[in-house]
């Protein structure tokens, strides 16, 4: 009867528009007071639940996203990217999906991501005669693999959750599933625009010359080998690797590419602080929530009742993709987290999924989700600077969904395209 009520509490807060971390905090606190945990149990667990080491890394991520996104690295490494590939039909959105992933190694935000790369990219894609709806369209899911590529803050926030996953390992992981959908974001993006007829006058561009766009897009390039390659190489932890990046985002700012000066730090830290703020305290707020669900085992019968219905490892796996694709919707990738993960822990452990996979599963599921509508935070950035509706964009994103569906199918079915990685890497 408690579980029933703390989750009867949650929705009706949710349904009557009051924020989701608020709704989670009294949620929990209804369960804490009707099951006699003592009301000491809500700011201890308001505490303990940001108090975890690798949660540093997340504000300073945070922090490297807006650098990056006002740095002018996403300018040169599509000049780099058009030298590479060429112009033509196709060729456009072809170079907003790899400049997308390759931002995904820098930065753990995907509307960071959507932001920097569709101030590059929607003006030049209009030029060459792509409806602004698709271009919005390819940004927002172009910019759904970055949770995937590491560095992830998706991945930070999983890692606190769930004992025996740790971020190295997380990380590693998620690097082939999200170039996979990388790619198979390409396939209807560059079908879309030749079977349209869009870009056509893309042609027409000039060329840039390949080693002055390789020369420019050299410190932009070096970032994910800093980043990446030294935590492999035990220079520094995910946590120390965020400061690192912030320090050489803003070297190449203000020294290099001189496009970030004294005077636009304040808005860059105070944009920063604001979001992570933002997270912070909803994470804070959600652990009120898992502790009574946990404390007082609401979990477990919903458990046990799956478990004891039959379908199966794969049954199981179907059924919480169905719900959490549709979820993926309406909330956004820290609340679904947040909410669904002590929910789905019983579940993981009883039928053996491994917990750096099932983590990859889960964020490949909030990657979906951040771009289909009609709550979409990634298409909701693209769509705003490209002066659309979502709505309008449904025909062309759908395509696009699909896409990464394929992807998802394919992880769920080889375990090892997450975990291949990590254990040659020794995570």
């Amino acid at each position: 009867m408690t579980g029933l009520l703390i989750f009867v509490v949650f929705i009706a807060l949710m349904v009557a528009g009051v924020p989701i971390g608020i709704a989670l905090m009294l949620g929990g606190a209804v369960g804490i007071g009707v099951g006699g945990l003592g009301w000491l149990a809500i700011p201890n667990n308001f505490y303990s639940g940001i108090a975890k080491y690798p949660l540093l890394a997340l504000p300073m991520f945070v922090l490297v996203g807006a650098i990056f996104d006002r740095s002018g690295v996403a300018k040169r490494l599509v000049d780099f990217a058009i030298a590479i590939v060429g112009r033509g039909p196709g060729m456009l959105p072809l170079v907003a999906i790899a400049v997308a992933m390759f931002l995904g190694g820098i930065s753990g935000s995907g509307p960071a991501n959507a932001a920097a790369v569709g101030g590059v990219m929607l003006a030049a894609m209009a030029r060459a005669g792509y409806p602004p709806a698709y271009s919005a369209s390819v940004i927002g899911a172009a910019a759904a693999t970055d949770i995937l590529i590491p560095p992830s803050i998706a991945f930070i926030v999983y890692s606190v959750m769930v004992p025996g996953a740790s971020v190295p390992a997380l990380f590693a992981a998620g690097m082939i599933p999200g170039i996979l959908a990388g790619l198979a974001l390409i396939v209807p993006a560059v079908w879309l625009a030749r079977r349209h007829g869009f870009g056509a006058a893309e042609a027409d561009e000039p060329r840039p010359p390949f080693w002055r766009a390789l020369r420019e897009a050299t410190w932009g390039l070096f970032a994910p080998v800093l980043i990446l390659g030294g935590m492999r190489a035990g220079w520094f932890t995910p946590t120390e690797a965020a400061v690192v990046a912030v320090f050489y985002g803003l070297f190449v700012g203000m020294f290099i590419h001189r496009t970030i000066r004294l005077r636009d730090l304040t808005n860059i830290l105070v944009e920063a602080a604001e979001l992570s703020g933002v997270i912070m305290i909803v994470i804070a707020l959600a652990s009120i929530f898992a502790y009574a669900v946990n404390t007082l085992g609401i979990v477990d019968p919903l458990a046990r009742a799956i478990l004891d219905s039959g379908i199966g490892s794969f049954g199981a796996l179907a059924v919480i993709i169905i719900v959490l694709l549709f979820v993926g919707m309406v909330l956004d990738g820290v609340s679904i987290f947040l909410i669904f993960v002590p929910l789905l822990m019983p579940l993981m452990k009883a039928y053996g999924w491994h917990p750096v996979w099932f983590g990859v599963l889960l964020t490949y599921m909030v990657a979906i989700g951040q771009f289909t509508p009609p709550v979409a935070v990634n298409l909701m950035v693209s769509a705003r600077l490209a002066g659309v509706r979502i709505e309008q964009t449904v025909p062309w994103v759908m395509w696009l969904v699909f896409a990464m569906g394929v992807v998802l199918v394919a992880v769920v079915a080889i375990p090892d395209l997450a975990l291949w990685l990590p254990r040659v890497l020794g995570y």
